[in-house]
C-alpha cells in the first residue's frame, strides 16, 4: 500500500498541495551516495556501485543497461527505468554473476515502487536477497547492506514501519562493520523519519545528531554539503524548521566556498532555504530564496522554485508581482521533457492558479486545462498512473469548479479507477471526496453519501501513515483532510430521520445510527488532528469511551462546526443522543469567539464582554438546557470543536449568571479517556516545580513561590524551584516516586505547531513531544499514569487559532489521566489563592476533580478582586473530571 501524498515524503518529487520540495522524499533511495542523500535538482537518487560490484564497463555489457536505467530514474522516467534493469537482470543472470544480478534487481524494486507495483516490487527485492545467500552467501556487506536499505523502503512504504525500521537498523550494522560512514548517515535519515513515525521522538532525535555530528566530520566539502541538505530537508519534514533553516544554511556555506560542487545543488539548497523559511511564516525571506533558487538552475528545478514563488505571492496578496510571473513560468512549464517532477510542477501550478482565484480575480480556466491536459498527456507517455491519475482527477476538479458536472463526475471516476489499479489510497481518498462533492451538487444524495463514506473509510485505513508530514501539513491538513471529515458529517445530518427511531424511506440507517456514526467521524477527525500535530499516531493506550463514565449526573456535549451552522449532539445518561441545530454561518461563530476570547483578557468587564458571552451561550447551551434541567444534570464534559476550545466554556453567561455558576465544566480531547478513576484512591502526593527567576529571554514569575508555599500546605509535596528545576532532576523524582500529581508552576506556550509548544524549565525548555519520556514513572516495572498534571503560567500561542491543540498535544503526550491547565498566562495573588483552594477542595476527598475546579473557581469569582473572568476563567480541565 502506498503511503499517503499529503503525509509521506515520498521517493520521488510528488506532487504536494503547498510547497513542491528541492528534493524526493528520502525515504528507500538507499543506493545513493550517503544511502538516502540525494544528488541532483530534480531529487532524483544518483544511483551507485557498491564497493566488490564490477560490472564490465562495455557499452553493450549489462553495466550500460544499468546506467540506462539509472539515467532515466534520475530524470523520473520509472517506466523506461525498470525496462533498463529488466535487460540488466537478465543479461548477468545468463552471464551467472549473482552479485550484480542482486545489484539490478534492487534496482529494479526502486523502480516498481516508484510505479506503484508493490507486488513486482517485493518479488524482485525477495529475489535479490535470496541469490546474494544461496547456494552459498556473497561476501559482500555493502551489497547486503543496499539491498536491505531497498527491502526497508519497501515495508516502509506499504506501512510496515517497525518492520522497516528493523531493517534498516540491520543494514546499519553493516555500513558500520564497513566504516563507510557515508552510507551510516543516509541510513540513520531512514531510521529517524522510522522513529519519528512510531512516535519515538526522543530516538528520532538522537538519530538526527549522530547524523550531523557524522556529518560535521566529513572531509570531502561536496559530500558535506549534499548531506546536510538531505539533513535539512529531513528536519523540515519532520516539523524542525529552525533547525533546518540552521543545517542549510551551513550547507549553502560550503557550497559558496567551493568550487567542486555543482551549481544545481546551490539551487536546490535554495529551494529548500526558501521552503524552510515559508514554513515559519518568514515571506519575504521564503520569496527571497525561490528568486535565487530560480537563477541558472536546470529547467524542472527552475520551474518548481518559481511554482512556489507565484503560491507564496498569491496566497500573500501580491497578485500583482504573481501576475506579471504567469505568462513566463506558463512558457518554462510547457517546454518541459516529459518527467515525473515536470508533472507534478504542471500540476501544482494549475492547483495555485485554481485555488487563488477570488471574484475580483477568476481563475483562468482555459489555461489551468490546457496545463493539465498537457500532464496527461506527458504521463501517458511515461506510462506513469499516479501521475496520470492526479492529473486526471484534477482536471475533473477544474470541470467541478465550473459546474460542467457530467464531464467532472467522468473524469473523476477514471482517476479514481487508475488510483485504485494501483493501490494508491492516497491518492484514491482523494478522487472519492471530489466524486461526492459532485454527487451531491447533482443531486443524488445517497450516491454522495456513499463516496464520502469510502473516502473517510480510506483515510481511516491509512491512519497510521498520517505522519512525518511536510512541513506545511497542518495548512494542507485543514484545506485536504479535515474538510473530507466535515462534509460527510454535514451530508449525515441532514439526512438524519425526523425521529429517533425513523430510517430514510424505512430503508436507510435510522436518527440514531447517523448521529452515531457522525460522532465517530468527528471523533476520527479530533484523532487525526493530533495525529498531525504529533506527525505520529497517538492516543493508543488504555482508553475508555467517555460515555462508559459511570456517573448519572454528568452529560457530554460535541459540538460540531459546520459551514452554515453549529451542530451539538448531546448524550445523556442513559439516554438515546441528542441533535440540537442553530443556523449560525461558520464565519460569525469564529468571529464571535475571537472577540470573545478578547474581552475575557481585558482587566475590565465591558457590556461587550457580556452580550458575546450570552450570544455564545445562546447558540451553544441554550437548546440544551431544558434537557439538562429535566436530568438533573451538575457536570459538563465537552469534546469540543475548532476554535471552541480556545474560550473557557465556564465563562459563558446566561443573564447575570456564569456557567460555571451553575455546573462543573470539563474538557476531553476525544471521545475516550484513559482509564478514569477517583484521585483518592491513589492519594494527593505531590511533585509540585516552578521557576520564579528570569530565564530563557522570559520574565520572572513574581508569585510562582507563594503558589507553590500554598500547594505545601494543604498536600505532601515535593518542591524543585528555580536551579533544581531541570529536566534531569524532574525526571529523576518522576523515577523515584509515583507521583499521583504533577505541578509545574512555569512559563509555557500551546500553539498549532508541536515544535513551538513547551513547558519552560531552569535549564531548558521541555517540548511537547520529550513529556511522555520526562514524566514517565517506572516503565521499566510498570507505567503508571500521572492522575493530575496542573500547569499554571501556561497560555495559547497569540495569533493562533488553533491553539488550543497544543494544549490537547500536551495533556495527551504526557499520558495523564487528567491536566489543569491556563488558557492565558496569570501571575498574580489570584494565581497562588486559586492553587491552595483547589487543593484544599481536592484534599477532602468527596470531590471530583471537576466539581474541586468549580469551587476554586467560584471562590475568586466571589471575591470582588478577582471577581472578573481573566482571573479564573482560564482554568481548564482536560480529560477524566472524577
Amino acid at each position: 500500500m502506498r503511503k499517503p501524498l499529503l503525509y509521506k515524503k515520498q521517493k520521488s518529487n510528488d506532487f504536494q498541495n503547498l510547497v513542491l520540495p528541492s528534493t524526493v522524499g528520502v525515504i528507500g533511495l538507499s543506493v545513493a551516495l550517503c544511502c538516502v542523500v540525494l544528488g541532483d535538482a530534480e531529487g532524483v537518487a544518483q544511483i551507485s556501485t557498491p564497493t566488490g560490484v564490477s560490472p564490465s564497463s562495455s557499452r553493450s555489457s549489462p553495466s550500460n543497461l544499468l546506467q540506462q536505467g539509472r539515467d532515466f530514474y534520475q530524470q523520473g522516467q520509472f517506466t523506461q527505468a525498470k525496462t533498463a534493469w529488466q535487460q540488466a537482470v537478465s543479461a548477468f543472470q545468463q552471464q551467472g554473476d549473482r552479485a550484480n544480478q542482486a545489484l539490478a534487481l534492487s534496482y529494479l524494486s526502486l523502480a516498481h515502487q516508484q510505479l506503484s507495483e508493490w507486488q513486482s516490487a517485493q518479488d524482485t527485492i525477495s529475489t535479490s536477497l535470496t541469490l546474494l545467500n544461496s547456494p552459498s552467501p556473497i561476501p559482500n556487506s555493502l551489497l547486503l547492506a543496499q539491498v536491505l536499505n531497498t527491502l526497508g523502503s519497501l515495508q516502509y512504504a506499504q506501512g510496515q514501519t517497525e518492520t522497516a525500521l528493523a531493517t534498516w537498523q540491520r543494514a546499519y550494522a553493516l555500513y558500520a562493520n564497513t566504516g563507510d560512514e557515508s552510507r551510516q548517515i543516509g541510513n540513520l535519515i531512514n531510521q529517524a523519519q522510522a522513529q519519528q513515525a512510531l512516535g519515538l521522538f526522543l530516538r528520532a532525535q538522537r538519530s538526527l545528531t549522530e547524523v550531523e555530528r557524522l556529518l560535521q566530520q566529513q572531509a570531502d566539502p561536496a559530500l558535506k554539503a549534499l548531506g546536510l541538505r538531505s539533513l535539512g530537508n529531513t528536519l523540515l519534514l519532520l516539523g524542525d524548521s529552525a533547525a533546518a533553516q540552521r543545517v542549510l544554511q551551513q550547507s549553502l556555506v560550503l557550497i559558496e566556498h567551493s568550487s567542486s560542487i555543482a551549481s544545481q545543488e546551490k539551487s536546490a539548497i535554495l529551494l529548500s532555504l526558501g521552503n524552510a523559511a515559508r514554513a515559519q511564516n518568514d515571506t519575504t525571506t521564503a520569496l527571497r530564496w525561490y528568486q535565487q533558487a530560480a537563477t541558472n538552475s536546470a529547467p524542472v528545478l527552475r520551474s518548481q522554485a518559481q511554482v512556489n514563488h507565484l503560491n507564496l505571492l498569491l496566497t500573500s496578496g501580491q497578485t500583482t508581482a504573481a501576475q506579471a510571473l504567469i505568462p513566463t513560468l506558463q512558457a518554462q512549464l510547457s517546454s518541459l521533457p516529459p518527467s515525473r517532477a515536470a508533472i507534478y510542477a504542471q500540476i501544482y501550478f494549475a492547483q495555485t492558479l485554481l485555488f487563488a482565484a477570488t471574484p475580483r480575480q477568476p481563475a483562468p480556466h482555459a489555461l489551468i486545462a490546457q496545463t493539465l491536459a498537457t500532464a496527461v498527456q506527458h504521463a501517458e507517455r511515461l506510462n506513469d498512473l499516479r501521475a496520470k491519475s492526479y492529473a486526471i482527477g484534477y482536471l475533473g476538479g477544474v470541470y467541478e469548479r465550473t459546474g460542467q458536472w457530467s464531464q467532472a463526475h467522468r473524469l473523476t471516476e477514471q482517476a479514481l479507477l487508475l488510483a485504485q489499479s494501483i493501490n494508491a489510497p492516497d491518492i484514491a481518498y482523494q478522487w472519492q471526496w471530489q466524486l461526492g462533492r459532485i454527487l451531491k451538487a447533482e443531486g443524488q444524495t445517497a450516491a454522495a453519501l456513499r463516496a464520502y463514506e469510502a473516502a473517510y473509510t480510506t483515510l481511516q485505513s491509512i491512519r497510521g501513515n498520517l505522519v512525518a508530514t511536510s512541513t506545511d501539513l497542518q495548512f494542507s491538513f485543514r484545506e485536504s483532510v479535515e474538510p473530507v471529515y466535515r462534509e460527510f458529517v454535514d451530508l449525515l445530518l441532514q439526512t438524519a430521520g425526523s425521529s429517533p427511531d425513523a430510517g430514510i424511506d424505512g430503508r436507510e440507517p435510522s436518527k440514531q445510527a447517523r448521529l452515531e456514526q457522525a460522532r465517530v467521524i468527528i471523533e476520527a477527525l479530533r484523532v487525526a488532528e493530533l495525529d498531525n500535530f504529533f506527525r505520529t499516531a497517538c492516543l493508543e493506550g488504555q482508553t475508555i469511551p467517555l460515555d462508559a463514565v459511570q456517573q448519572t449526573d454528568a452529560a457530554v456535549i460535541y459540538p460540531i462546526i459546520l459551514r452554515d451552522r453549529l451542530e451539538v449532539i448531546l448524550k445523556l445518561p442513559n439516554q438515546p443522543l441528542r441533535r440540537y441545530s442553530t443556523n449560525v454561518p461558520q464565519v460569525e461563530l469564529e468571529t464571535t469567539i475571537s472577540e470573545f476570547r478578547s474581552t475575557l483578557e481585558k482587566p475590565f468587564t465591558t457590556p461587550e464582554s457580556r452580550q458575546l458571552g450570552q450570544r455564545l451561550y445562546n447558540w451553544l447551551i441554550a437548546p440544551l438546557q431544558p434537557d439538562l434541567e429535566q436530568h438533573s444534570i451538575k457536570t459538563l464534559a465537552f469534546v469540543l470543536d475548532g476554535s471552541l476550545r480556545s474560550i473557557p466554556i465556564a465563562a459563558l453567561r446566561h443573564q447575570d449568571q456564569y456557567l460555571i455558576e451553575r455546573y462543573s465544566i470539563a474538557l476531553s480531547p476525544s471521545l475516550r479517556l484513559l482509564n478514569p478513576q477517583p484521585l483518592q484512591q491513589r492519594g494527593f502526593n505531590t511533585l509540585a516545580a516552578g521557576l520564579t527567576e528570569e530565564r530563557h529571554g522570559f520574565s520572572a514569575l513574581s508569585f510562582v513561590n507563594s503558589e507553590l508555599k500554598e500547594i505545601q500546605s494543604e498536600v505532601a509535596s515535593r518542591v524543585l524551584l528555580n536551579q533544581t528545576f531541570t529536566t534531569a532532576e524532574l525526571q529523576a523524582q518522576m523515577n523515584k516516586l509515583p507521583y499521583p500529581i504533577v505541578h509545574l508552576a512555569t512559563h509555557g506556550q500551546f500553539s498549532s505547531n508541536a515544535e513551538e509548544t513547551f513547558i519552560l524549565a531552569w535549564d531548558r525548555p521541555i517540548k511537547v513531544n520529550e513529556l511522555s519520556t520526562l514524566l514517565k514513572q517506572r516503565e521499566d516495572s510498570e507505567s503508571i499514569p500521572i492522575e493530575l498534571l496542573v500547569l499554571s503560567a501556561c497560555e495559547t500561542a497569540q495569533g493562533d487559532q488553533r491553539a488550543a491543540l497544543g494544549l490537547a498535544g500536551v495533556a495527551v503526550q504526557a499520558g495523564a489521566r487528567s491536566t489543569l491547565a491556563t488558557l492565558w498566562s496569570i501571575d498574580d495573588e489570584s494565581s497562588s489563592r486559586f492553587a491552595g483552594q483547589f487543593y484544599a477542595q481536592l484534599a477532602k476527598g468527596n470531590l471530583s476533580k471537576a466539581e474541586a475546579l468549580r469551587q476554586a473557581q467560584l471562590s475568586l469569582l466571589h471575591d470582588p478582586q478577582f471577581r472578573h473572568p481573566r482571573y479564573w476563567a482560564p482554568y481548564v480541565l482536560l480529560g477524566n473530571w472524577l
